[in-house]
């Protein structure tokens, strides 16, 4: 399997692209202004994009799954409960399979409703996906689109805290140029986290004061129809 972390300067993303041994292709969270960058990646590897998966509903960036269905066809896995001929909504436990990639499902609510991570359990050390739900030294904000600092309280220690220490986080976003991290890392090291307990952790998340996001307005309405215009 080949692993790429491509990340998209203007709100600090990272998209990942997953290869298998027979040139097919996942792209978990893609960035519309990084179209280019992706389709110059496939052709150079000579891949078929099968899976694009979204984490959650954005609110920093428009969404690449829709654009990407357009010009390879590829099936849209999110989250969002809607009737679409191009998506297939994911359920917690679930496993998505490409030949020898095996990626487990797991609903992790608490930056967003709708937020998932997503867990290679065909690698070793496994790696997760962690999208905005853990970030290395931190965890996305909780403060709209329905976010809940307990229920992401939650989804951190009793989920993904209770994968092995070895699993490599790779996150949705860093604003520090870090690339990586792992399971026993955060446990120990992240200060929102480590030794803290649920009152802790949600009086940290009430207080951090965070300027309204610049582009929520314009970016979470496309992105429930995967960054494109809707067409009804």
């Amino acid at each position: 399997m080949v692993l790429k972390q491509i990340f998209d300067t203007d709100s600090s993303t990272y998209s990942y692209i997953l290869v298998s041994n027979e040139a097919n292709a996942i792209i978990i969270d893609p960035v519309t202004k990084d179209l280019e960058k992706y389709k110059n990646i496939f052709q150079e590897l000579d891949v078929t994009l099968i899976f694009s998966v979204e984490t959650h509903t954005h609110a920093d960036h428009i969404s690449g799954s829709g654009a990407l269905n357009e010009i390879y066809g590829s099936k849209i896995l999110s989250s969002l409960d809607k009737m679409d001929s191009r998506a297939h909504r994911i359920q917690d436990g679930e496993m998505i399979e490409l030949d020898e990639i095996q990626i487990k499902c797991l609903h992790t609510p608490g930056h967003t409703d709708d937020s998932y991570c997503f867990i290679l359990e065909s690698e070793n050390p496994n790696i997760l996906f962690s999208g905005d739900t853990l970030l290395i030294g931190g965890t996305g904000r909780s403060d709209f689109q329905n976010g809940c600092p307990s229920s992401l309280y939650e989804s951190i220690t009793k989920k993904l805290f209770t994968l092995d220490d070895k699993t490599l986080v790779y996150p949705g976003h860093d604003y520090n140029g870090l690339t990586l991290s792992s399971i026993a890392h955060e446990k120990n090291h992240n200060p929102r986290l480590a030794n803290k307990s649920k009152k802790e952790f949600i009086e940290i998340m009430t207080n951090l004061n965070l300027s309204y996001p610049k582009m929520i307005d314009k970016a979470v309405p496309l992105n429930k129809n995967f960054g494109m215009l809707d067409k009804d």
